[in-house]
Order: C-alpha cells, then sequence, then structure tokens
C-alpha cells in the first residue's frame, strides 16, 4: 500500500484515533449539556507501577498535570521512569487505563444484543493495543461470593442508589444510575527496538527482524482522551436511542 507510512503507520497506528477524539470532543459536550455526564479517563497502571490510592472526584483535576496521565504525582514520576528505562533498553511496556462516568441516567443499553456494556467494549476494541476491558469489580469479582458482589440498594437525598459499584454501573446491559466504572487493558506495543526472531515469508527460514522508525515505548498515556471520546459516542447513541436526548434539541 503506497500510501502507508513506513516509518509507523497503518492501520493499527494510533494515529486513526484522532479522528475517535475529534467526533468525541462532540459528543462530550453534547452529554455535559443535556444531560449532566461527564467521562474522566486516567492512568492507573504503568507495567507494574500502580496507583496507591482509588480514584475519587478531587483528583480529576490532577490527571493532565503531568505526562503520564496519572492524578498521583508520586506515581507519575515512578510510572514515567519506567517507561523511559523502557526506551532504553529499547522495549516497551503495557498498562492500565480507568474510566469513570457520573450522572448517567437509569435505562441506557439494552439486555442482550447491544447491552451497553457489549458496546462500550466494541468500542474500547476499536483502540489499537487494547487486550481487555472490564466492569466494576470485574474478573476480581470472580473470586467473591454473591453476598460479597451484590450491591445493596438503600436511598440516599431521596434517590435510590447501591451501597456499592462492583456492577459498575450497569446491570443485565442496561445503565443502573451509577457511575460506570471501567477498567482497560493496554499490551505493550509490539514495535521494540530490540531485535527479534521471526520467519522470512518467502524463503520460510527463521530469520530476526529489528523495527526501526518513530514508535512509543508506552502508548498508555495518550489513551485517556481517546477513551473518554469513545465512551461519550457510546453513551450518547444509547442516549439518544432511547430519547433521553431528543435528536432535534
Amino acid at each position: 500500500n503506497q500510501h502507508n507510512d513506513h516509518r509507523g503507520g497503518g492501520r493499527f497506528s494510533g494515529r486513526l484515533t484522532a479522528t475517535h477524539v475529534m467526533g468525541g470532543a462532540i459528543a462530550r459536550k453534547l452529554l455535559k449539556v443535556t444531560l449532566g455526564i461527564e467521562t474522566n479517563s486516567f492512568t492507573s497502571q504503568i507495567g507494574k507501577i500502580k496507583m496507591a490510592k482509588q480514584f475519587n472526584e478531587k483528583m480529576i483535576n490532577s490527571i493532565y498535570k503531568n505526562e503520564v496521565r496519572c492524578p498521583e504525582t508520586k506515581t507519575a514520576k515512578m510510572m514515567r521512569e519506567n517507561i523511559l528505562n523502557a526506551r532504553k533498553k529499547g522495549d516497551s511496556l503495557g498498562g492500565i487505563i480507568e474510566s469513570v462516568t457520573t450522572n448517567v441516567p437509569v435505562g441506557l443499553g439494552e439486555p442482550i444484543f447491544s447491552s451497553l456494556e457489549s458496546d462500550l467494549s466494541k468500542a474500547m476494541f476499536s483502540i489499537p493495543s487494547v487486550k481487555g476491558v472490564e466492569f466494576g469489580s470485574g474478573f476480581k469479582g470472580s473470586e467473591l461470593y454473591g453476598s460479597e458482589n451484590n450491591d445493596l440498594y438503600t436511598v440516599k437525598r431521596g434517590k435510590i442508589v447501591t451501597k456499592t459499584n462492583n456492577s459498575g454501573g450497569i446491570l443485565g446491559g442496561i445503565s443502573n444510575g451509577m457511575p460506570i466504572t471501567m477498567r482497560i487493558a493496554f499490551k505493550p506495543a509490539s514495535s521494540i527496538s530490540q531485535k527479534q526472531s521471526t520467519v522470512d515469508i518467502k524463503t520460510k527460514k527463521e530469520t530476526t527482524l529489528q523495527v526501526k522508525g518513530r514508535h512509543d515505548p508506552c502508548v498508555v498515556p495518550r489513551a485517556p482522551p481517546v477513551v473518554d471520546s469513545l465512551v461519550a459516542l457510546t453513551i450518547a447513541d444509547h442516549a439518544l436511542i432511547s430519547g433521553q436526548i431528543k435528536p432535534i434539541l
């Protein structure tokens, strides 16, 4: 394909997400103005370095105060050093982005073919390097008893809410009014400058491959705006389908 940039482009380049962010900017504004919905994503893990505390609303303003988009300053510095060390070795690192969407109304989604979880997951997997998505307690929930994982209902300020949010804001494919919480796993970029063994498809003999060009040692810090955008686009679609946002404002 003569249109591919051999230095680091093509179908799986992160550059394709620029259009996601363009559309997402409009969707985020639409959701904020009509329903008060806000979505915030941040880096919670790079390699084996994780955030020390659980995310809360007070951390939102700290997300973009460092290069790795982690709301914890001390952890962000450690993450940055980890990325730079990987670059020196000609290697790469993966990580986890967490997404929290608040003020989501009850009733978005469908129980089977267009469940909110399914559509959000589909959107996340359109991002290059994404290899896993979980909601709420996710895989950790598989280790719990039902009595531990169930979200018990209560009334707060006249509104029915749950005491916990292990469901991640979605039950049976439909939003339940609690914040939608997601964790998105990104694999380490495969394009690294170290020599790796491969096979020549013409000769069918083993050989070595060394990738050259412009490649990030870690794509995770670039991902929060992309995740925010795709979450917003998906939720906006469901809000329009359900009639909670009118097609003509």
